[in-house]
This record gives structure tokens, sequence and C-alpha cells, in this order.
């Protein structure tokens, strides 16, 4: 095992869970396309999806890893069978967490919703991330919303990946938890 440097240590963004939103079927083909990207362009690794079954371990387990990416394999708002709700977990244990919006979803009141879901729990929700298609930064702003870039799956866009790199972890320093 090889063991990382200070350096190294600090330009990894900490236990982050990735989540999208829509039916389970639209959730995990997001995930399985946005977090490997995400997880080489911030130098962690992608764990496997947190668990329903046991939603407070599992954030246990995230925080004793921290230089991870975890997927949650439904959309935040999913019922858990106790009762309560992805957002409202990942709110009372301030988990920081990325929101991924497919390029069908932009013309749709889902990165809205997405928003105001995980700010109403208090998600330190560090922004949204366009998985692919054309960026628009222009209407991005006019959304007032915590966007913060496009990612490009494919690796084809090394510029953008890399201000998206940048923002992401300057927000990630920024949190207060």
């Amino acid at each position: 095992m090889m063991k990382r440097s200070a350096a190294d240590e600090a330009s990894v963004v900490r236990a982050l869970v990735v989540v999208a939103a829509g039916q389970p079927e639209v959730v995990a083909t997001v995930l399985q396309r946005a977090c490997p990207s995400l997880a080489a362009l911030l130098g962690g690794l992608v764990t496997n999806p947190l668990d329903a079954k046991t939603p407070d371990q599992a954030l246990a387990a995230l925080a004793q890893n921290p230089a991870v990416l975890a997927p949650l394999p439904r959309d935040p708002g999913h019922p858990l069978d106790d009762g309560r709700h992805w957002a409202a977990v990942l709110g009372a244990w301030r988990q920081p967490t990325v929101v991924v919006i497919p390029p069908d979803q932009l013309d749709s009141g889902m990165p809205a919703a997405s928003t105001a879901l995980l700010h109403q729990w208090q998600v330190p929700c560090l922004g949204l991330v366009q998985l692919g298609g054309r960026w628009d930064p222009a209407r991005r702003r006019r959304e007032g919303l915590p966007w913060l870039g496009c990612l490009d799956p494919d690796g084809g866009a090394d510029e953008a990946n890399a201000a998206l790199r940048e923002l992401l972890r300057r927000r990630q320093s920024g949190l207060t938890v």
C-alpha cells in the first residue's frame, strides 16, 4: 500500500457522497458514468454504494475512510425503511455531497428541486455537476443554482475538468461542518 504525502492528502476531496435524482435506474446510470470520472479527477477512490438498510452505519464508516467518493444508490428524497429519507440522514451527518445532473434533466425542475431538498435538510452541498453535454455557463449562472461545471466522463474536456476539480476542492475546503 502506497502512503500519501501531506500535500497529496490536502489535494483529495474528503468523504464525498455523490447523488443523482430520479428513478433508481436513472440514478444508477448517472452514478456509474460520473463516479469513476469524479474519483479520477479528485484523486480519490469510489466506494461501494451507501447501504439503505443501515444508513447511519454507512455514513459512520465513510467518516473513517476520508479519501473516497460514495455513490448514493437512490434519489436523496427516497424514503428509508425507518421513515426518514436520505437527505435527512445526509444532513444529520453533515455529509458533504455533490449532485450530478445529466443533460436530459437540465430543462426540468430537477436541478432546483435537488438543491432545495438538500438545503432544507442542511446537507453541505458542494454544488451541481452537469454530466456531459454542452455546457452553457451563462444559462447556468442565470438559474442561480450552485453549479460547479460540466464533467466530461470520457475525459475529452481536460480544461473544463481541471476547472471543475479546482472549484470542488475550494468548496470542500470552505466547508464548516
